[in-house]
């Protein structure tokens, strides 16, 4: 049972997960408009998509070492502001693709930071009322996504500018980061430093953990990136319709992520990745053999449904293992940013990956990929019952 203050800080990192979701979804959603106003190849378009994958890994390590030192709650409030400035200027700087670059990379970076904070302020609260809460966290940052798509799609099928969608969008989440300012658990529940001197110990089993991650998000950034683009260049989809997958796949993303807790507690965390990791390939393969727009939203649905879990019970883990397992050598926080690191890596080799594969071969060949390494995520049952 949660007291009243951590149904305040419950509150605080629900708000903050959705927003996270919220920006990446109406981003993703327009990502065939930003291509077009650029006049850019699939290639190009992958180095921009990797310039913000890029940010976000340069930032998972500093975001870790604030997280400990001064506790996540501070870093995920002025991350969100940080984020806000960040993503606006994004929106504004299509008058050069090295411009675009530029401001992607600090959009990544500033989201990057916002989201270890959020996760380490998550695993705070699962130990303090030792609760399952991570699953369904991130079942909000996928509400969020679903809803930013869906802004998204229809603010391009109505023509309304990305950047007037981002501006509204970001003073939506400045507003909301001021209200649920003073709800956070304070920043002493997690502050973790290690001596001076001491250097900081990175057990393998959280280096498995991220690997498997890694498996999971080349799928999220392939289907979240591509999947827009396939439908509408390979399939003739409509604007609004080639933002159905990635709707989709976000749908039933906050599905899985809503029952995931539920399933973990009740059926063990092992035996729901293990499901996921085979739901997730069998069904995008599947959807892919099918070659068509409807094959594709019946392959994102699945891979949505398969992949929902990976994450959450990742970071969970790791978070868990740090303070019960390597409480002299490590922080919570510095567990879930490792794990971030090298699972976020997906997202900057994952969506490139698959531009240069696509221009070599066609962008369904390449999206195989991903289905294939979704069954990796079968393997990390194995240690996930240790967590």
């Amino acid at each position: 049972m949660l007291t009243e203050v951590q149904k305040r800080a419950r509150l605080a990192v629900t708000a903050t997960f959705i927003t996270n979701g919220l920006v990446v979804g109406a981003f993703v959603a327009r990502i065939p408009d930003i291509k077009a106003a650029l006049e850019i190849s699939n290639s190009t378009l992958s180095l921009c998509l990797l310039a913000s994958a890029l940010g976000v890994f340069a930032a998972l390590p500093v975001a870790g070492k604030i997280c400990a030192k001064y506790g996540s709650s501070p870093i995920a409030f002025y991350g969100s502001l940080a984020m806000v400035l960040a993503w606006t200027l994004q929106s504004f700087a299509f008058f050069s693709v090295w411009a675009f670059a530029v401001t992607a990379f600090l959009a990544g970076y500033t989201l990057a930071t916002q989201d270890v904070a959020m996760n380490s302020h998550a695993v705070s609260l699962e130990h303090q009322s030792s609760l399952r809460l991570m699953s369904v966290f991130h079942g909000m940052f996928s509400l969020g996504g679903l809803s930013g798509g869906i802004i998204g799609g229809v603010c391009s099928q109505i023509e309304v500018s990305y950047s007037l969608q981002t501006l509204i969008i970001c003073i939506g989440i400045t507003t909301v980061a001021f209200v649920v300012r003073n709800l956070w658990l304070p920043g002493s529940v997690d502050i973790h430093e290690i001596e001076p001197g001491t250097k900081m110990h990175r057990p393998a089993i959280i280096w498995l953990f991220g690997i498997f991650g890694l498996c999971s998000t080349i799928g999220e950034g392939a289907v979240g990136d591509w999947g827009g683009v396939l439908t509408r260049e390979t399939y003739g989809a409509s604007p609004f319709v080639s933002a159905v997958p990635y709707v989709v796949f976000s749908a039933t993303m906050i599905i899985g992520r809503f029952s995931g807790d539920y399933l973990a507690t009740k059926f063990g965390a092992a035996k729901v990745l293990a499901s996921g990791g085979l739901i997730a390939s069998i069904g995008m393969t599947t959807g892919l053999i099918m070659d068509s727009t409807a094959g594709t939203i019946f392959g994102w649905f699945w891979m949505g449904s398969g992949l929902s879990v990976a994450i959450p019970l990742l970071f969970s883990a790791a978070g868990s293992m740090a303070s019960a397992r390597f409480a002299n050598q490590m922080a919570p926080a510095q567990a879930v940013a490792m794990v971030s690191g090298i699972s976020y890596f997906g997202f900057i080799v994952g969506p490139p990956f698959i531009g240069f594969i696509s221009d070599a071969t066609t962008l369904r060949t390449a999206l195989f990929i991903p289905a294939a390494l979704a069954l990796a995520i079968v393997a990390s049952a194995k240690f996930a019952k240790s967590a």
